[in-house]
This record gives structure tokens, C-alpha cells and sequence, in this order.
């Protein structure tokens, strides 16, 4: 969601703080605005439109002072106007913040500073929180934000700067995400670590309800009540560079082609020759209990969890279900013993996620995380984490995450059915094998990517497009129709292929793309094909992901897409690189920036 950045030290915060920001543009936002302290008084400048137009008016980078704080905007409260964008200021204009998240009591607050002759010039719920530290103010900054956080009720990642107290930055968090970065003579503080990446890979992570108070040589932290802190520094492995483009024209391009080297990190070191070792991730036996499993997640991380059913029920024998994180806490789950959770989250700060294991813990459920961000609230709050090894995932659009996620649940399952007995030595080596053709066959995929773009061509023009597959290839479906309409806004929509007769088959024509999985198998490509002549019988435009060599012709389909062979369960994972390219060339066609789709936040932090 918001891009927040914060920078005391002593050099110019300006040039800083817009480099940074710029960093953070994946998050999604609409305005843009910065705020710096230069001697005794603080300089702010915002308005609504993209970074580099926002700067080319006013001037970011030229603004002067060594402390200052930055922020892009994804509206949440108020319309998209100059006003309501931040940094937002107390009337008198001495002390300024930023935020991300959401107030819940944002009116009863508002109300209260309204009969105390506060005026308001936003419609945000933000401009509370400023107004109510300058009214807990009693001469200590960091005082008066802890009693102004301690009667507001949501979620909030602040930065707060005050030139009643000019040597000093306030940070403070609860639900949103917030870092600190450490440096010489200098520190800083961000939504994510790509910010900050460029200056230092030493993060002091902030914990819910805590504070910390940033000099340029020092960083405290404290609780809501004033009670130090004490919390080591982590280093991040991933550098700057990782981060970047790296010769590709979008990010998202960029994290399609890192799929072969992502996966091998993340599946060599769980393999130890021919078996599978979470050694240091998951305690010896902790999952011997465990006779039911439900997954929470959302968007992109759901559809890896349904694939994650079918191959948990398949191979494990374990139920399994997966439910919509945002859905889990409005009911009353039945959690028995023995069920565990598994929670899936790319940024590891899905509000809705957060919240879904939240309520499982309350009903003593053990929790196991799957998330790419090391130190993340979702893995802090776990039983158990199995991080992915993605690295820096910044086109909003998951693709990278998801592939890493799929071997993941994979590795998971396939390690659950050999301590159930389920899976011997033999067939632990076949399945290893299969896992390690991976990253070569991707590398295959990805060296077609001119005849793929050819053929988005064909969906060129087209306002809706069917995404068809049966069994384990189903979720894939559902995932190729998100990118696509994700980046390019063509509407789509994923089915299970028998589905289409019960309804979306009267929306084929001649006008309708349909886009089937349609690999070699032995348990639904009969079915598949029955389903294929339906939509020839209609006119639409067939285009099939098959297996190569095993190819039906232009007497079934229109336009094929070949992939490489693998196992039942795996074989989708090569299915889902062609779908991720297709969205990005349809993106591109349509004239569209396909990292930074409307209206779309790359981590969503807000209910």
C-alpha cells in the first residue's frame, strides 16, 4: 500500500528521501509529497500524480534540511486531491507525519478535536493522529505520540518529525509494515527494505504497538508505555542490484526470467541428495500430529494454496481446505486438534492473513507460514516459518513468489507423505528428480518467449477472455486469468472446465478467447479435449497450453503453446510461466505499465 520513507542524519534529506520513494512506486500510489526539517521549521511540499511529474513541479529533490520524511498515497479515506496527500501537519505546522494504514476511530478522535477548536483541512483520517500528539504535547515529542497511540484504535506505520525537537525522527507501528535502517552517522526508516538497500543492509525491525525515537547516531525502541526495548539488528542477504532491473524493461519481465534460479534456491536447500530436510525450520516430529490442514491466503497466494489442497490430499492423505484469509475471522471456524494452519503470504503483511492466524491462534491452532520477507509480521507471529527464496519481488503482479510457493507446498507435502508412511525411498528419489528438472525445463519456456508474445497478439483488441483447466490445473487457470487481467484489463475468468456448460459456455462466440491447459495426462485430458470441441462447436478461439511432442494440430485448437513434460503434480508449474509472459506481452500491446497496474497495491496491509 503507502510508501513511507525517513531519513536524520547529515546530508541533504531530500535527494534521499525521493530515491527512496521511488523505490517504493510497486506499492502502488496516487499523490506524493515530502516534508523536511531545516533548522526551525519544516518545508512541505505534496501534491496528486506520479513521482518524477510531482517532482518536475515542486522540486523534491531541492528541498533542504538533514531530516525529512516522504510518502506515496494509495487513498483510503478522502479523495485523490492535494490536500488529503501527505506529509499531513498540525495547524501550526511544527510538527508533521506520515501514515500508512487505517484509524478505526477516526471519527470519536476527530469529534473530540473538533470541540477542543482543532480545524481540519483534510478529509483524512490521518490528520487525527497529528493533531492529537500536538494535543498530548507536554514538552516531550516521543511522549506525546505514545499517549496519542494509546487511544487510537487500527493500524498505522508513522514517521514523525517536529522542529520543537529538531534532532530527532519518530517511528512507530502496530498491523502496517516499518523498518529501520542502520548507518553510519545516519539512519533511516521505510516501508521495505528495496528503500533503504542502497544505503545499508543492517535492519532493526519494529514490533505492533512499539515506538522508536531515530537520532543520527542512535535508535531506541520502546512499548506504548514508555518500557525499553532491546532487539538486535538483522542483515538482509539480498543486495541492491537484485532489486533492480538489470537490463529488463519492466520488473515484472525481470522476476518471470529469475524463476529458474529462485526455485533451485529454494528447493537445494531442502534436498539433502535424495531427501527432503527442513532442519532448523521445522522441529523433528512437530508435524506427526497433524490430521487436518487449512490454508488462509489471498489473491495470487490462494491459488497456490488450492494447489496446495489437491497435492496435500493427493499425496500426504491429510484433508485439506483452503480458505479466503479475508473471509476466515468474519465466522466461527471449527479448529479441532491436530489442525494445523498454513498461511501464505508473499509480503508476509497481508492484513487479511495477519488476521486469519490471529483468530486461529486464539483457538490454540499451530501456525505455519510461507512467506518470502524475512522477519515479516506473518512470520514473527507463526509457530513455524518455511521462507521462500524468491528475493525482492517488486512488479505488483506476483510471479516469481508463486512458483516459489507451488515447490514449496510441494516439498511440504512430499515430506508430510514420507512421515506418514505414505511415500517411500523410491518413490522420494523419482519425486526429487522431478523437482530438479524444473529450473532447465522453465529455462525452456522462457526461450519461447517471442512466440508467446506472438501470440498475444491474438487476444489484442478483446475485452474478455476464458481461462479454462480441470484437476490440479484448475488453480492455474484461475492464476493465468488474474495476471492477465491484473496487468493488461482484459477482463478474464478462470474455470474449472466442466463448469463451462453450467453457465459461461453462452458467453462463447467468435469474439471469445479461450485459453485451456491442456497437458498430457492420464486423468483429465479425454475430458479436456470434450471440453476443447464445446468451444470449437461455438467458434471461439482456441489457444492450449500442451505437452510438447504430444500436440493435437490445428484440426482441435487454433494457437498451441507447448511446454515441457513433467509429473502430474509439477507440470503445472511450467504451465503458469507461459500464462505470466502472455499477461506481460498483453500488458505491452495495450500500451500499459505492466508493474504498476491501476488501482493495485503490491502488499496490502489494509483490510
Amino acid at each position: 500500500m503507502c510508501g513511507i520513507v525517513g531519513y536524520i542524519g547529515n546530508r541533504q534529506a531530500g535527494p534521499i528521501l525521493l530515491e527512496a520513494i521511488r523505490k517504493l512506486e510497486y506499492r502502488g500510489y496516487d499523490s506524493v509529497g515530502m516534508a523536511c526539517l531545516d533548522g526551525k521549521e519544516i518545508h512541505t511540499r505534496k501534491d496528486i500524480g506520479k513521482i518524477d511529474e510531482v517532482d518536475a513541479r515542486l522540486k523534491l529533490r531541492e528541498m533542504t534540511g538533514s531530516i525529512g520524511i516522504a510518502h506515496s498515497r494509495w487513498a483510503t479515506h478522502g479523495q485523490v486531491t492535494r490536500e488529503n496527500a501527505h506529509p499531513h501537519s498540525n495547524e501550526k505546522g511544527d510538527i508533521s507525519l506520515v501514515h500508512n494504514g487505517i484509524i478505526e476511530n477516526h471519527a470519536e478522535l476527530r469529534q473530540m478535536l473538533l470541540d477542543k477548536g482543532y480545524v481540519f483541512s483534510s478529509d483524512t483520517d490521518t490528520e487525527v493522529i497529528v493533531h492529537l500528539i500536538d494535543f498530548r504535547y507536554k514538552g516531550s515529542l516521543s511522549q506525546a505520540v505514545q499517549e496519542a497511540l494509546r487511544e487510537i484504535e487500527g493500524s498505522y506505520a508513522l514517521v514523525i518529525i517536529s522542529s520543537r525537537e529538531p534532532d530527532i525522527l519518530i517511528a512507530a507501528r502496530n498491523e502496517s509494515p516499518l523498518i529501520i535502517g542502520l548507518g553510519d552517522g545516519e539512519n533511516y526508516v521505510a516501508s521495505d527494505v528495496p528503500a533503504i538497500l542502497n544505503h545499508t543492509r543492517k535492519i532493526l525491525y519494529i514490533g505492533n504497538k512499539e515506538t522508536a525515537v531515530l537520532s543520527k547516531d542512535e535508535v531506541t525502541l520502546s512499548d506504548l508505555f514508555g518500557n525499553d526495548i532491546r532487539r538486535g539488528a538483522e542483515e538482509i542477504s539480498w543486495n541492491a542490484e537484485q532489486a533492480e532491473k538489470q537490463g529488463f524493461a519492466h520488473y515484472m519481465i525481470k522476476e518471470i526470467f529469475e524463476q529458474p534460479d529462485v526455485i533451485a534456491d529454494t528447493v537445494s536447500s531442502r534436498i539433502v541428495g535424495f531427501d527432503i530436510s527442513f532442519n532448523g525450520e521445522l522441529p523433528e516430529g512437530s508435524l506427526d500430529g497433524v490430521r487436518r490442514i487449512i490454508i488462509v491466503a489471498c489473491g495470487t497466494s490462494w491459488h497456490a494454496g488450492l494447489v496446495g489442497e489437491f497435492m496435500l490430499e493427493e499425496l500426504a492423505k491429510v484433508p485439506a481446505e483452503v480458505e479466503y484469509a479475508s473471509e476466515f475471522r468474519y465466522r466461527d471456524p471449527i479448529i479441532e486438534g491436530g489442525t494445523l494452519i498454513i498461511a501464505i503470504s508473499q509480503s508476509g503483511e497481508t492484513a487479511d492473513t495477519l488476521a486469519a492466524i490471529r483468530e486461529a491462534k486464539k483457538k490454540d491452532a499451530k501456525v505455519l507460514s510461507i512467506v518470502n520477507v524475512v522477519g515479516s509480521s506473518i512470520a514473527r507471529e507463526s509457530d513455524y516459518v518455511l521462507y521462500t527464496k524468491a528475493g525482492p519481488e517488486i512488479g505488483v503482479a506476483s510471479t516469481k513468489a508463486f512458483t516459489c510457493q507451488y515447490v514449496l507446498l510441494y516439498l511440504l507435502t512430499v515430506y508430510l507423505g514420507s512421515r506418514r508412511g505414505l511415500i517411500d525411498k523410491k518413490q522420494m528419489r523419482n519425486r526429487i528428480r522431478d523437482l530438479r528438472k524444473l529450473p532447465l525445463q522453465i529455462q525452456s519456456v522462457l526461450d519461447d518467449k517471442e512466440s508467446i508474445r506472438r501470440k498475444a497478439q491474438i487476444f489484442h483488441g478483446k475485452k474478455n477472455a476464458l481461462y479454462l483447466g480441470r484437476g490440479i490445473n484448475f488453480p492455474i487457470a484461475l492464476e493465468g486469468a488474474l495476471k492477465l487481467k491484473e496487468v493488461s484489463y482484459i477482463h478474464a475468468e478462470g474455470y474449472p472446465a466442466a463448469e463451462m456448460k453450467h453457465g459461461p459456455i453462452a458467453l462463447i462466440d467468435k469474439e471469445m478467447p479461450v485459453m485451456v491447459i491442456a497437458t498430457k495426462d492420464d486423468r483429465t485430458y479425454k475430458k479436456i479435449l470434450s471440453n476443447i470441441q464445446e468451444v470449437k462447436a461455438r467458434g471461439g478461439i482456441i489457444m492450449a497450453l500442451e505437452t510438447k511432442g504430444e500436440e493435437l494440430g490445428n484440426g482441435h485448437i487454433d494457437f498451441s503453446i507447448p511446454i515441457p513434460k513433467n509429473s502430474y503434480i509439477l507440470t503445472p508449474v511450467l504451465a503458469v510461466i507461459p500464462l505470466q509472459i502472455f499477461a506481460y506481452y498483453s500488458a505491452i500491446l495495450n500500451g500499459l505499465d505492466p508493474d504498476k497496474p491501476k488501482n493495485l497495491a503490491k502488499s496490502v496491509t489494509v483490510e
